[in-house]
């Protein structure tokens, strides 16, 4: 669980980031503050481990917000403007979101946070799951479970290892957003339209991998996973 706060001068921008991390489980929203202002002295008291601000705000600024603090939860920017990118990298934001912010990017954002948290955690392995969005719910996938994805236009089938008995599952979600929420240790993209979980590979060709009976392809332009999948131990 990540206990987040928001912080925004806009009432509207604010309910939707609280709309937003009601509906996914692992968020906990703590407080919401109306001026980077608010924010700070809400950190002094109450710790949380993750923010996501806007950055120009009346009087006191998100990057001021950050700057000020010696010890820094995770942030996440969310702003109108692009020009405070390049500077987000810099203070190594979390994410760089740009309003209006579509839920499913908003997901993708708290994935990061999520992963990154569990890291860094002493004692505690990476998350073992992702949450993907599914008919306006969040629904749990354990990554174990997972034998390979599927690309199919703006779609993505994730089809599970078949001790599972589970039928495929269709998400609205980019090949590039799901492989970014990935472990790259162990799923791999092989195609345009594929990325597998190394753990079900059984054998490997010169163009092509194989997860049981099953064959599937792999394209040119990601060739040099088959040599990192032949020196890689599952």
């Amino acid at each position: 669980m990540l206990k987040c706060l928001i912080v925004d001068d806009e009432p509207l921008a604010l309910d939707l980031l609280e709309d937003y991390i009601r509906n996914i489980p692992f968020l906990q929203l703590v407080r919401r503050c109306t001026s980077a202002m608010d924010a700070l002295a809400a950190l002094q008291t109450t710790p949380v481990d993750l923010v996501f601000t806007d950055i120009q705000m009346q009087g006191f600024s998100g990057i001021q917000l950050i700057n000020s603090l010696q010890v820094r939860p995770m942030f996440i920017f969310i702003t109108a403007y692009q020009d405070y990118a390049l500077q987000g990298y810099e203070m190594d934001v979390v994410d760089y979101l740009l309003k209006p912010v579509p839920y499913e990017r908003f997901v993708k954002a708290a994935n990061k946070a999520l992963s990154l948290h569990s890291s860094k955690q002493k004692n505690i392995a990476p998350a073992n799951h992702i949450f993907l969005n599914l008919d306006y719910s969040l629904v749990k996938i354990m990554l174990d479970d997972i034998l390979y994805l599927e690309g199919v236009k703006d779609y993505v089938r994730v089809h599970y290892i078949k001790d599972k008995k589970t039928p495929p599952l269709l998400v609205r979600i980019s090949m590039k957003a799901i492989e970014e929420m990935l472990p790259p240790d162990q799923f791999y993209r092989i195609h345009k339209s594929y990325i597998v979980n190394g753990t079900g590979i059984t054998a490997i060709r010169k163009n092509s991998v194989f997860l049981s009976a099953l064959e599937l392809p792999v394209s040119e332009q990601y060739k040099d996973v088959i040599g990192r999948l032949t020196f890689r131990t599952f």
